[in-house]
């Protein structure tokens, strides 16, 4: 056998060697051991080509993935050549990288030594001027937030809710106008979060004279928890969007979204009975005066939404670099294929969220075999294409109501603090937005710290209000006063009515 040796044609004359060692003689087997040895020698000292990192940094290698790339690149495609052969290719590639830049080997280490120009798009130096109502009540990590989103270049306009407090890229209770683009994280996961309120033609003592029956409702017509899915699925239009076959995306989100059409997720979401009380003959329900039990929930498009604000707030954010404190604001221009792929996935995420509201209280009204008087709803979290100052504009309302003229919404406030139907006075400094509730005022860690569950079940019995399930971290005590929190907005709505929860439903036993 030669010398120089062939692996790939070793590889199988070893086989075809050994295949009839067992047929030859004690002198053979001794010719054919020593052949086969001697030949692996000659193999394995050619292709121990030995680099390490000090050698590279020598050459002038800057500390980067840059050396862990040449060190692969060379030990596959040089592993025949001696250390000396390689480190002087290197040295010649380390000297004048873009020469290398379209070789077919060093190419790849070229790419990662040549300076990349810095795409990082800059923000505007002063802030947009922005409303701010409530602000007195606003925590600084929300204003700091929302002075960067004012900075966009892509904004145009915005204002920040009485019940803001920080988030992730936008500030909860954050309202920002921007031009022909959307920002994903200014949406928010739970895309298409909404409030929907059932109002029946039943008095409000049916819930203290059946309250084991309607305890025994809410935890059997909707599902609490992250991930949970029914067994027994509802059918409904929106599974039939035409969007779960022309986003390929979506393609495989569509049987989760079958199996969560009802569900309620986790956090501060809720499924509850109280009372709407109707004081004035002129309200804007169109009902009669008078005190009424009605449904309330809130939750969102479950793990179809949270899904989409991931995959494209990933993808805004390699396509739109901004400065760190701006990162999570990358937004997609509408535009580009990105944009309108998100576009429409937010939508349908929308209208899932509606679909998943509806499910709930059919299955209510159903079992008390009437419909209800009225059905208020609004969405939080999604971005609408809009008007404004004769401009057309995306208006993203993370954490943030709809109030445009005459727009009906609802706010609630906690779990013992009672909620209030709105109607919007489209004020345009508010960019026709109220809040979407009272708001944060203790995060999740300081309420669960700051209060005993002993101290939570007298608050509930002093209020004369149930809960099933939920946590300190929604204890009454984390929120805002949502009294405080509607007046610091009279100029955003007109409040229509009120709703005073009694039998609370929340993730949890």
């Amino acid at each position: 056998m030669n010398d120089v040796v062939d692996k790939r044609f070793f590889g199988v004359t070893q086989v075809r060697i050994l295949s009839g060692f067992a047929r030859s003689s004690v002198v053979e087997q001794h010719i054919l051991l020593s052949l086969v040895t001697h030949s692996f020698q000659k193999i394995d000292k050619m292709s121990k080509l030995k680099l390490n990192g000090k050698d590279l940094r020598k050459l002038g290698f800057p500390q980067s993935k840059a050396i862990a790339i040449a060190m692969e690149v060379m030990q596959k495609n040089y592993k025949h050549s001696t250390e000396q052969e390689v480190l002087y290719i290197l040295g010649k590639l380390i000297a004048n990288p873009e020469e290398y830049i379209d070789d077919a080997i060093l190419g790849k280490i070229a790419a990662e030594l040549v300076e990349k120009p810095d795409t990082t798009i800059s923000l505007n130096p002063e802030a947009k001027p922005y409303e701010v109502y409530g602000k007195d009540k606003i925590d600084d990590g929300a204003l700091e937030q929302m002075n960067v989103a004012m900075r966009l270049p892509v904004t145009l306009a915005g204002a920040l809710m009485p019940d803001a407090h920080k988030g992730y890229g936008l500030p909860i209770g954050g309202v920002l106008a921007t031009a022909n683009s959307v920002i994903p994280y200014a949406v928010g996961v739970d895309i298409g979060c909404r409030m929907c309120l059932s109002v029946f033609d039943m008095p409000a003592r049916y819930i203290a004279d059946n309250d084991k029956s309607l305890m025994r409702l809410l935890n059997e017509k909707t599902l609490f928890g992250a991930g949970k899915e029914f067994k027994d699925t509802t059918d409904h239009e929106v599974l039939d969007r035409k969007e779960f076959d022309e986003v390929p995306f979506l393609q495989r989100l569509k049987q989760k979204a079958v199996k969560q059409l009802g569900t309620s997720g986790s956090g501060n979401h809720f499924a509850e009975f109280g009372v709407v009380d109707i004081a004035s003959p002129d309200s804007e329900l169109g009902l009669p005066v008078g005190k009424y039990m009605s449904l309330l929930t809130h939750s969102g498009s479950r793990g179809l939404g949270a899904t989409i604000a991931g995959h494209y707030t990933k993808l805004a954010m390699e396509k739109c670099k901004l400065p760190q404190e701006a990162k999570h604001l990358a937004w997609l221009d509408l535009d580009t294929q990105e944009g309108m792929e998100y576009w429409l996935s937010m939508n349908l995420a929308g209208d899932y969220a509606s679909a998943c509201h509806h499910t709930i209280h059919k299955k209510i009204a159903d079992y008390f075999k009437i419909q209800p008087l009225k059905m208020v709803e609004n969405h939080h979290n999604f971005a609408w294409k809009e008007t404004l100052d004769g401009k057309d504009v995306i208006v993203h309302r993370k954490g943030a109501t709809p109030a445009g003229k005459g727009e009906l919404g609802i706010i609630p406030g906690s779990m013992t603090a009672p909620g209030f139907i709105v109607s919007g006075k489209a004020e345009r400094a508010a960019l026709n937005s109220a809040s979407h509730g009272a708001g944060r005022l203790l995060s999740r860690t300081m309420a669960k710290n700051s209060i005993t569950k002993n101290e939570l079940t007298k608050i509930l019995a002093d209020n004369g209000v149930t809960l099933i399930g939920g946590g300190l971290d929604e204890a009454p005590h984390a929120y805002k006063n949502i009294h405080q929190v509607i007046d610091a907005q009279s100029t955003l709505i007109n409040v229509v009515a009120s709703f005073t929860p009694k039998i609370v439903k929340m993730d949890g036993n």
